[in-house]
């Protein structure tokens, strides 16, 4: 039998905190819609790209699938305490937003134990900065569920698709895998934009 450490109460509280933090995820809302009309949260965003990178899997040979579904999981947290800003009104300096959301998981893992902040942090960067391969995969898969979700949501009548003919370029025009699911998804979004039904 294996035997494994417990959390000590005072543990068990800082925890319980910062999950209840990280549950104000759920009220972050996005641009987007749902396939049912209703405005997408950052959580409901969060948890399909993992499901994105788990149906992936068998294409993402090489990669570090644990540190993919960490790095999909974590990549909006400091939302939480921020909100989400539209792509469509992320033109300019990025900075201020970037330090905010970046200072916002600082705060939120500070009572946590120092492997746990240590990790969520350094996972944090990572993402940001898209330096690893894992990193730049996500950022990728980010942008594609993104862009598919306008492509099949129910979304208002003036909704802006042709915007994410030109979304997220950078994270997915090097990567074969994202080239082909990035050519499938334009073309659901001009179908779309088109008024046509997505196929």
């Amino acid at each position: 039998m294996i035997v494994r450490p417990l959390p000590s109460d005072a543990e068990i509280e800082t925890l319980l905190a910062f999950l209840t933090l990280s549950g104000d995820l759920k009220d972050t809302m996005r641009s987007g819609y749902t396939n049912a009309g209703a405005q997408e949260n950052t959580a409901a965003h969060s948890w399909r790209l993992c499901l994105w990178v788990i149906a992936l899997e068998p294409y993402l040979d090489g990669l570090d699938m644990a540190r993919l579904l960490k790095l999909a999981i974590l990549h909006d947290l400091g939302e939480a305490v921020t909100g989400d800003v539209p792509a469509i009104h992320q033109s300019g300096d990025q900075s201020d937003r970037k330090q905010a959301e970046a200072q916002a998981i600082i705060d939120m893992t500070a009572d946590l134990r120092v492997e746990t902040r240590t990790a969520i942090r350094s996972l944090a960067d990572e993402y940001e900065t898209g330096a690893s391969p894992e990193a730049a995969m996500v950022k990728g898969i980010d942008k594609l569920e993104t862009m598919h979700q306008h492509a099949t949501g129910t979304n208002p009548p003036d909704f802006d698709y042709a915007f994410n003919l030109s979304y997220g370029e950078k994270w997915t025009k090097s990567d074969p895998l994202l080239l082909v699911l990035r050519a499938a998804v334009d073309r659901m979004t001009k179908a779309r934009d088109e008024g046509s039904n997505p196929q």
